[in-house]
């Protein structure tokens, strides 16, 4: 039996992180996702576009304290893609 493909936009690094956080809360800000990343900016700015083109995150921009925010949050599609990715890898690891 063969492998279950991995999903190319999940399997990076940033991608997978930024999802991982945003599967266990309803939404999360730019600089929250920039702090627990630890990203640069440029790079989290550049995969969460990656992510949005995908259908697997909504991004809102907006104004908070007359500052830019981006906020971000998971689509169903996006949790589905990422259920899916977590089963495959534990049947890669259960082999």
């Amino acid at each position: 039996m063969a492998f279950a493909p991995l999903d190319p936009v999940l399997h990076n690094q940033l991608r997978l992180a930024i999802v991982s956080l945003l599967v266990s809360v309803e939404q999360a800000d730019f600089n929250h996702l920039l702090e627990r990343t630890g990203a640069t900016r440029g790079n989290l700015s550049v995969q969460i576009s990656k992510l949005k083109e995908a259908g697997y995150i909504q991004v809102t921009k907006g104004l908070r304290d007359n500052y830019p925010n981006t906020v971000c949050r998971l689509t169903p599609e996006g949790l589905h893609a990422f259920e899916g990715y977590v089963k495959a890898i534990k049947d890669y690891l259960h082999r």
